[in-house]
């Protein structure tokens, strides 16, 4: 099994983006379906070493083709390989994903677009007290792999909340993420399978905090039958 992303998938990206178009791409597509199927051992290895400290789904892989109905770019390939994982439901919240890119390679972890309900209940729960995220947050060695949160968040404060309140840059937040990028060169070597399983092993109390939020009340009673 592939345990390593292989040179070609860059070398046929930086192709595909200056010929990108079905006549070119039909002509290679056995070359692509090879890198292809490598990428994705790779994906599926490392979703062996997640499961030894997490529980997810399966790997989703994203296909290649782009969906132009409604993009300005009608360019009808992606030049990148992106992949999910998925925390199992409803327990765990939260998913991993990795991006491989020539130039634009990242992992990123939490909770891109909450439905209306788990948007509403984590900023209750900042709002009555954000001693826990900002721990998790101000952690060294957590700041050290992640960085700070990034993701959107409205301008002033959502219907309902104080904009003076001491927690409002948490409330006014849409996104609740983390990204971690990588060179090229970093993503070619032997050791990157294991940088990013570390990086997710890291966003754990993360996780924990949000998924205890996501699954009880402001009272701290279970939502889970």
């Amino acid at each position: 099994m592939a345990t390593t992303i292989p040179q070609e998938a860059f070398t046929f990206f930086k192709k595909l983006e200056k010929n990108n178009n079905r006549d070119w791409f039909n002509e290679r597509k056995p070359e692509f379906k090879q890198i292809e199927a490598e990428v994705k051992q790779f994906y599926n290895e490392l979703l062996k070493k997640i499961q030894e400290h997490d529980e997810v789904d399966k790997l989703k892989m994203f296909r290649i083709y782009r969906d132009v109905r409604f993009s300005k770019n009608k360019a009808p390939y992606k030049t990148h390989f992106g992949g999910s994982y998925s925390r199992i439901k409803p327990k765990l919240r939260g998913g991993y994903y990795l991006q491989i890119a020539p130039g634009d390679s990242f992992i990123a972890t939490g909770f891109w677009n909450p439905e209306k309900e788990d948007l509403l209940r984590i900023r209750k729960e900042f709002e009555l007290d954000a001693t826990e995220i900002n721990d998790i947050l101000n952690d060294k060695s957590f700041k050290n792999i992640w960085g700070a949160m990034v993701g959107d968040a409205v301008k002033t404060a959502p219907k309902g909340f104080n904009k003076e309140h001491e927690n409002i840059e948490l409330i006014r937040r849409k996104q609740f993420m983390f990204i971690k990028k990588y060179t090229d060169k970093e993503v070619l070597s032997a050791d990157f399978m294991d940088e990013v399983n570390t990086a997710f092993k890291s966003i754990r109390p993360y996780f924990n905090l949000m998924s205890d939020i996501l699954t009880t009340d402001l009272n701290g009673v279970s939502l889970i039958e």
